[in-house]
């Protein structure tokens, strides 16, 4: 079996697409050339009409309500998680509001504290039935009986009265990605792996597969980013080596620890967080800039949401100019003639940024600790993301490992061509290279008291299963009602909820005699499935968990089939969008062209050249692509001769 399967960086700031054959992995490009597509997505409130990308960015300042970016740090989490994150988000951001929740084959939805009468009494921890291994077992894993879900902590982006779901802004991202490849390949395109940061919840994976289901794409594997990226790095590699990867993105940093054998990724230990990355960089910039603004020219003075994207803009600009300079300038024109101006030296930028810094070395410290080596262990240190370009980060990581920091392969581009070469191992196409990943947080069950009985540990190679026995501590009792949790603390107050179901239809019993075996299974994308089974009735349920921040699937297949039925029209308004961009890059290389051998035409075809160049870029307004795609034939057949003119003189160069 050999398929056509993608693979792709669903990145904060960037996302890419790329896919591996005979001839190894490469990034697909655009039909204008573009390798990289900003994850920024503009949507117009009139219309509803979404532009993805360059296109869309360019609307940022103009447009900040309507202009979504970062949508990543919003995937499976809650207005609670992104409380940090409001004040800087220029796009409004509401609690999610549902169809409703559902239930499955009968399997009823739990609500209340999982402590009250009913509730499972776990006697999992001390259980000589507990066990943990890195297979399923056979036929108690019947899943989809069930769903558990809770749409209550989600959010929603809201534009000109109307709600959309982080998972359905990422699928114009991802649908984006798919048109690329499929103008690549000439073919529909429908399966993909998709990276994920290492320290996504199950929450924040379930998000991304919704995301990918709307976007018409079936997500074969979810894939770690530093274990895609060490895919990448290892594609040359025949030596046994333990390499650490040190992913800093837009929004999330991961460190993973992996040792290379034989052709075997074997990952040691992962750690981070997701909610570190380069906009908070961006964020100690914009929070410097808007200060000094307030002092120089009133503390009250107050941000539009178009201020505040335009200096989140030029602090982004310069961190990349620190990067490669010494020193940076920035002029903000506040408006009323005030202009707030100012150098900032690349020491003040650290200065101002070391912590964030130590943060990522302390998560360094915690996964050298967690794979049971000392720091002089890595031979190789592989830097993964565009934050990564910053000379502080380069020399505290090299300092810290003591170790080469290897940027042989493009830090933006690593996630891309390590998740295509899982892609073409899950196609068939690649049989010598095979991933052992692992579970980045524990995951467990809630027992009396608000305590938590952990069933498969962090650190687990997966797919994983483990299993342990409660009973009920009410007479009687017909109904058991589980709480699945997730995380490293011992109570749940601590720990993240991932959802709870019920497992009903138990003949009365004496408190103590029911035995229920509660299994877990993480499957080969990190994803959850749960069963439970009382012993001696054999009655039993399961469920995939949707965490409490999933789509239902009534609400996906709602999105789905919106973007059936509206296939047609996003068709013809993707093709417009193309055309437009199609019009900018080939007029721009005809006016380069004509500066470079403008003396070698007539002046009677430079002057038609230039008037229908004037002539299509006024069709940059216009909504007929029919015509506009007969007028850049036109163009291209026009400057055909100029093309010819600048190879012979490029020839003679030579």
């Amino acid at each position: 079996m050999s398929d056509l399967v993608i693979g792709i960086d669903l990145g904060t700031t960037n996302s890419l697409v790329a896919f591996c054959d005979a001839q190894g992995p490469r990034l697909i490009a655009s039909p204008q050339g573009q390798r990289l597509l900003p994850s920024v997505v503009h949507i117009d409130p009139a219309t509803g009409q979404a532009t993805v990308g360059d296109a869309a960015r360019d609307h940022a300042v103009q447009r900040p309500m309507e202009t979504i970016f970062s949508v990543k740090r919003l995937m499976g989490r809650g207005i609670a998680d992104l409380r940090d994150d409001l004040n800087y988000l220029p796009y409004r951001v509401v609690p999610h509001a549902g169809d409703g929740d559902e239930s499955a084959a009968g399997v009823p939805l739990a609500s209340g504290a999982a402590s009250a009468p009913g509730a499972a009494s776990g006697s999992g921890a001390a259980s000589p039935s507990a066990s943990a291994t890195g297979t399923a077992s056979s036929a108690a894993w019947a899943f989809g009986a069930g769903v558990a879900t809770d749409t209550a902590a989600m959010v929603d982006v809201q534009i000109a009265g109307r709600r959309y779901a982080p998972q359905e802004i990422s699928a114009m991202i991802l649908a984006e990605l798919k048109h690329w490849a499929e103008a690549h390949f000439g073919k529909p395109v429908t399966k993909a792996v998709i990276t994920v940061p290492a320290y996504f919840d199950d929450a924040q994976r379930q998000a991304t597969r919704d995301a990918a289901r709307i976007a018409g794409l079936e997500a074969l594997r979810i894939v770690n980013e530093p274990t895609a990226a060490a895919l990448a790095y290892g594609l040359d590699r025949t030596q046994d080596a333990t390499i650490a990867v040190y992913d800093l993105g837009g929004g999330t940093f991961d460190i993973s620890v992996l040792r290379i054998q034989n052709g075997v990724f074997r990952v040691l230990a992962t750690h981070g967080d997701t909610h570190l990355g380069g906009d908070d960089f961006d964020r100690r910039l914009v929070e410097l800039f808007q200060t000094e603004i307030r002092r120089q020219f009133g503390a009250d003075l107050d941000f539009d949401p178009s201020t505040r994207q335009a200096i989140r803009g030029f602090a982004e600009t310069v961190k990349k100019q620190l990067s490669e300079n010494p020193a940076a300038r920035v002029e903000i024109d506040i408006g009323a003639g005030r202009v707030y101006r100012r150098q900032i030296t690349r020491e003040a930028y650290e200065s101002l940024t070391a912590d964030l810094i130590q943060k990522t070395l302390n998560c360094c410290i915690q996964a050298l600790s967690d794979a049971g080596l000392p720091s002089g262990s890595v031979q190789r240190v592989i830097l993964v993301g565009g934050a990564t370009y910053a000379p502080a980060i380069r020399r505290e990581v090299a300092g810290f490992f003591n170790a080469e920091i290897y940027t042989a392969i493009n830090p933006l581009e690593t996630v891309a061509l390590g998740a295509s070469v899982q892609a073409s191992i899950l196609a068939g196409k690649k049989r010598d290279q095979l991933l052992l990943d692992i579970v980045p947080l524990s995951l467990g069950i809630e027992t009396m008291g608000g305590a938590v009985a952990k069933l498969i540990g962090k650190g687990q190679h997966i797919p994983a299963h483990a299993s342990t026995l409660f009973t009920t501590y009410v007479d009687g009792q017909t109904r058991v009602k589980f709480h699945v949790l997730q995380g490293e603390r011992e109570l749940i107050k601590d720990c993240r909820s991932l959802g709870q179901f019920v497992l009903s239809g138990l003949p009365p019993m004496p408190a103590g005699i029911p035995k229920i075996v509660v299994g877990l299974m993480v499957d080969a994308n990190g994803i959850l499935s749960v069963s439970a089974k009382e012993q001696r009735s054999g009655v039993s349920a399961s469920i995939q968990v949707i965490p409490s921040y999933g789509l239902t699937r009534r609400e996906i297949a709602k999105m789905i089939r919106q973007g059936l039925d509206h296939r047609a029209e996003d068709l013809l308004d993707h093709w417009l969008i193309d055309l437009h961009n199609q019009i900018r890059t080939d007029s721009a290389a005809i006016e380069k062209t004509l500066a470079c051998v403008g003396d070698e035409i007539g002046e009677d075809y430079r002057q038609e050249l230039i008037g229908i160049i004037d002539g299509i870029r006024g069709m940059l307004e216009w909504n007929d692509p029919e015509a506009i795609a007969r007028a850049l034939y036109y163009l291209n057949q026009k400057s055909a001769p100029l093309a010819e003119i600048a190879i012979s003189k490029t020839l003679r160069e030579a």
